[in-house]
């Protein structure tokens, strides 16, 4: 607790600590719902002093001589915003500002949001991602979601229409952190693979750091993926009710405290509820989809949150989720999982200080059970809490961000494998974390350093994680940039990188019984670590086409995996077998590296985007190296979108998708295994036997190319009253194209991936 006095101590003395000069801070409000504006420009009118809004509207600018002075809002976007604003010695003058849409080219918004993001900020490997984005892809299903949109971004390879899952640069979904408002959410994908548990429509942002992430986050050895849920309306009662082929949803917010330029304070609340009824509309819209019966996908999402906002921008939240999952595959088992939880966010704006405290509290409990053909069972849990402490300090143009994290929890599992071992572990689990960055700004280059340092008290260990990010504006339209960390994980999944068909997401803290040695070296740790390293350019070719290449290496220099080749028990009677063949989990090491391009064109009319990722993923335990089966060479995604229409009512989506064939382990030959189950004593020559697999070398094989094209065209309906109607008819896998799922081995069948889908969606917004 050491490291948790001293941060306490060091953040009072950033309170109470301010320039001489005065400055002045305040927010950035969207007129018509009383949103924060991100990342637009505020400055002071004829001077050098200006800021950028962060994610909840919020600027400063200090260290200005006292006196008076114009404060400018320039935005693409909106209209331009002028106060006049008096500043004083030692104090901070509090403002807010309220922006009003310019309608006819609302949306350069994201465009020039980025750029000014991307000469301001590191940004090294990562993906900023807005719901006006998600709605220039095809809409599966009626919806656009989440989980669609990041099957695009560079270096993301996606299982495919069934299983879920998504792996991030050669990492496994274990190995990816999302976080919703500052609360880990352990399930975020759906078992249909077209939808995660968040409601677009209320992702205030999202950042995908697909790889050399800052001190700011831990937890996790390959990616981050931070969401932030919007607040209600603050200015008046609005919804949308959507309805589809695949589901439907229901989203409610409004003020309970109207928010005014006169109101001192205001609250306001946000609820959604959506829900899949595949199970019974694919009886009569698609029963050529599954030999005639219905396609067994069911979710419910639920999700509510109240807002709590005071009269100098300091913010209260509280939220709670209800996400649930249940899926039964051919052939293989029924699925079912849930995670809910609650939670709480805070953002304290002191008067007169250049800090921000932001405060996050925070529990959950995940579940999931998997009923096998082999009837065999399968459960796993997780609980627990997250607190988190932090400060932002502004320094003019520079910045320091620290603070302290403690998680605690419970992981467990009960679990057999396919040699039918059974392996169980339960564990207490508590983390504390402390990190700290620092933004610093050299002419054209920035710089930002960090250091995290983590106490797993579950194993005994300590792991300090040094960071840096750099970038250096070569010219206007120019840019390169660098990241590198050091990363750790306690958190295992209780499922092998090895299996083609990944449906049990169950998941344990590293456990302690752990081989001693690694290929002759004795190892002392329990964690799972890495090493990042990533070169990257940007261009700007012209005002509205960009171009980004990024080439990455990652270092897994210890990961820990289920132990497939288990077929002893770790007893004092095996004493004398090998690890590999007797301990649960097995250590592994590991490389992923390659390169991604990334063009994109927005303008007017038409959104343009164009992804190409070449990726190498492989994997050695004590005695074979081999690659995992989502080790995908080459993999590219086409995007565009075009508006059409007198009054740009009419918009045609369309995204095609190319993938090389994932690893997989060839059948050398079958033979029939009798069960004797009454030892030396069976009558072989009576009992039926069972058809066993010989199998060949470990992923030596490769399955076919994956490609699918989907298309959307959406017609909006404006009504006097502001209300909009959306009418969404949707096609996926245009030219039904037979992409493989996995092969029945045992009925010696190919299983494939959805064939072409039709859908059509109606939403109505007020």
């Amino acid at each position: 607790m050491r490291i948790f006095f001293i941060v306490i101590i060091v953040s009072i003395t950033a309170i109470i600590g301010y320039a001489q000069n005065g400055g002045v801070k305040g927010f950035v409000y969207e007129k018509t719902t009383g949103e924060g504006v991100m990342f637009s420009n505020v400055f002071i009118k004829d001077t050098k002093y200006g800021a950028s809004t962060d994610l909840n509207g919020f600027f400063q600018i200090s260290n200005i001589k006292p006196g008076n002075y114009t404060l400018e809002f320039s935005y693409i976007g909106y209209k331009k915003i002028e106060q006049k604003i008096t500043i004083t010695a030692n104090k901070f003058t509090t403002v807010k500002l309220f922006a009003e849409a310019e309608s006819e080219i609302l949306e350069s918004v994201v465009v020039s949001a980025e750029r000014q993001a991307q000469k301001t900020q590191i940004k090294t490997s990562v993906v900023n991602i807005s719901p006006q984005q998600m709605k220039k892809l095809p809409s599966i299903g009626g919806e656009p979601d989440f989980a669609q949109y990041l099957q695009v971004l560079p270096g993301v390879i996606s299982s495919g229409d069934q299983g879920g899952q998504l792996y991030i640069r050669g990492g496994s979904p274990i190995q990816n952190k999302v976080l919703m408002d500052g609360m880990t959410i352990y399930q975020p994908f759906h078992s249909i693979g077209f939808f995660s548990v968040f409601d677009s429509d209320i992702i205030r942002n999202a950042d995908v750091y697909t790889g050399g992430f800052n001190a700011q986050y831990g937890g996790r050895v390959s990616s981050i993926m931070d969401i932030s849920m919007k607040d209600g309306n603050k200015k008046k009662f609005s919804g949308k009710a959507a309805i589809n082929t695949f589901g439907g949803k229901l989203l409610l917010e409004g003020p309970f405290v109207k928010q005014t330029t006169e109101s001192k304070s205001s609250s306001s609340y946000i609820i959604s509820a959506k829900t899949s009824y595949l199970d019974k509309s694919s009886k009569i819209f698609y029963k050529y989809v599954n030999n005639g019966e219905s396609l067994p996908f069911n979710y419910t999402d639920l999700y509510g949150k109240v807002s709590f906002n005071s009269t100098n921008g300091s913010k209260i939240s509280l939220f709670g989720f209800n996400f649930s999952d249940n899926v039964k595959y051919q052939s293989i088992n029924d699925l079912n999982w849930k995670n809910y939880g609650f939670g709480s966010s805070m953002s304290l704006v002191p008067e007169n200080s250049n800090a921000i405290i932001k405060i996050n509290f925070s529990y959950s409990n995940y579940k999931i059970t998997l009923a096998s053909i082999d009837n065999l069972p399968r459960v796993s849990g997780s609980n627990g809490f997250d607190f988190g402490l932090g400060f932002v300090y502004y320094l003019g143009k520079n910045q320091i961000d620290y603070g302290v994290e403690i998680g605690g929890g419970k992981t467990n599992f009960d679990f057999y494998n396919s040699a039918g071992m059974h392996i169980e572990q339960e564990d207490n689990v508590t983390d504390l974390s402390f990190f700290g960055k620092t933004k610093l700004i050299y002419g054209k280059l920035l710089l930002e350093p960090g250091l995290r340092i983590v106490r797993y008290v579950s194993v005994s260990e300590t792991s300090p994680e040094p960071r840096l990010g750099a970038k250096y504006n070569l010219t206007e339209n120019i840019r390169l940039k660098l990241a590198a960390g050091l990363y750790s994980q306690n958190l295992i999944a209780i499922n092998s990188d090895r299996d083609v068909v990944n449906l049990f997401s169950g998941f344990v803290s590293t456990p302690i019984s752990l081989p001693s040695t690694f290929r002759g070296e004795k190892k002392t740790s329990k964690l799972q670590k890495a090493k990042h390293i990533i070169f990257g350019t940007e261009f700007d070719l012209i005002k509205h086409l960009s171009f980004n290449v990024e080439g990455y290496y990652k270092y897994n220099n210890q990961l820990v995996n289920i132990n497939k080749n288990k077929i002893y028990l770790d007893n004092s009677t095996n004493k004398q077998k090998d690890d590999y063949y007797k301990k649960d989990f097995i250590i592994e090491t590991g490389d992923a590296y390659g390169v991604d391009f990334l063009v994109k064109y927005d303008y007017k009319r038409i959104y343009f985007w164009l992804v190409y990722s070449l990726g190498y993923v492989t994997r050695a335990d004590e005695y074979i190296e081999y690659p995992p089966y989502y080790d995908r060479r080459h993999n590219i995604n086409l995007l565009t979108t075009y508006v059409i229409g007198k009054n740009l009512d009419w918009e045609l989506s369309l995204r095609w998708n190319f993938g090389s064939g994932f690893a997989f382990t060839k059948t050398q030959a079958y033979f029939e295994e009798v069960p004797l189950s009454n030892g030396i004593g069976t009558d072989y020559t009576t009992n039926n036997g069972e058809i066993g697999v010989i199998y060949g070398t470990l992923n030596d094989g490769r399955l076919p190319y994956y490609h699918r094209l989907d298309a959307s065209i959406k017609k909006n309906v404006e009504f006097k009253n502001e209300s909009l109607l959306e009418v969404i008819f949707s096609v996926t896998n245009v030219y039904n194209r037979e992409n493989i799922f996995y092969f029945d081995r045992i009925e010696h069948q190919r299983v494939n991936q959805f064939p072409i889908m039709p859908s059509l969606g109606l939403s109505y917004k007020w």
